[in-house]
């Protein structure tokens, strides 16, 4: 703190000079420490101007960094979850035409070309479910041949252990709700596709006209009922996957607002008030010309007691 000294009569120490100088140089460091936060925008620009807070806000920084992260983690599962979605939707519509056609095939207006041409038709369709089964692939990997789980980081712990949601689209998923718990989407599958046992897609290509197979009169209403149940476990599996989609989505809303709450606490933080600093500036720059006319003038004074020896 400054004081108010004069130094007297006394002309080898200059007091009053020493103290406007101190003055001066605190004003233009004050200038200076302004500037420096006006320029760059931050009130912290390293750690000695505020130990406490430079701690905090790096801290906050690396946790907002982790929630971005894994906000990133969230939009992938969503896209798994997305495109496995839109394919059994897919599938569903072509087991829906399967049935049609077989329910177009019991009926007995209906001769034995006719019966073998909608199940040579529907087989095409089948194919086309194992198509979609084949081709649906995220980050190389098959997604609906039955073997495909992942997990993905949704958010940490104070700790920063994971927290994690899963996608399971194994065959023997219980969360499937399919009572055989073998929910095998492969046309191929013989004798279980999508958990109806006895059901085999691949036999609706040796229908003919001497063995209409499962398109006979006395098999179509059992095909009717299993491939009826088919539709039902892909919407099954459809649902599963809106329950994660829908856990996702809140996730990603929740994250979204966990990182703009972040990174308004750093902003409070570290970010400079431009109001406040330029008013600083300014009080600051007023204390210069003061301690600069004030060091000029001390500098006068132990020039007056020369008069003492004229």
């Amino acid at each position: 703190m400054a004081t108010a000294i004069s130094g007297g009569a006394r002309i080898r120490t200059n007091i009053p000079a020493e103290n406007a100088y101190n003055a001066l140089l605190a004003a233009n460091q004050n200038i200076a420490l302004r500037q420096l936060r006006l320029s760059t925008g931050k009130r912290i620009n390293s750690a000695a101007d505020d130990l406490a807070g430079y701690i905090t806000s790096k801290a906050l920084g690396a946790r907002n960094g982790a929630l971005k992260a894994a906000l990133n983690s969230v939009g992938d599962a969503n896209t798994v979850s997305s495109i496995s979605q839109d394919a059994l939707d897919n599938i569903s519509n072509l087991l829906t035409q399967i049935k049609d056609a077989a329910a177009t095939a019991s009926s007995g207006a209906l001769g034995t070309d006719e019966k073998v041409a909608l199940a040579k038709g529907a087989y095409r369709l089948a194919q086309q479910v194992q198509f979609v089964v084949d081709s649906t692939v995220f980050g190389g990997k098959q997604l609906l041949q039955g073997t495909f789980s992942g997990n993905w980081t949704i958010g940490y712990f104070a700790n920063n252990t994971l927290l994690t949601i899963g996608i399971d689209l194994t065959t023997g998923n219980a969360d499937f709700n399919i009572s055989s718990n073998n929910a095998d989407l492969r046309a191929t599958a013989t004798g279980n596709f999508a958990g109806v046992s006895g059901l085999n897609l691949t036999s609706l290509n040796s229908i003919s006209e001497s063995d209409l197979g499962i398109f006979s009169s006395t098999n179509i209403a059992s095909t009717l009922t299993s491939l009826a149940s088919a539709v039902d476990n892909v919407n099954k599996i459809a649902s599963y996957l809106g329950g994660v989609q829908t856990r996702l989505n809140s996730q990603e809303d929740l994250l979204k607002s966990q990182i703009t709450n972040y990174d308004a606490a750093i902003s409070r933080l570290v970010d400079a008030d431009v109001a406040t600093e330029q008013m600083q500036l300014i009080q600051s720059q007023f204390l210069q010309q003061a301690s600069l006319i004030s060091l000029a003038q001390a500098n006068q004074n132990p020039s007056s007691f020369l008069q003492l020896f004229r």
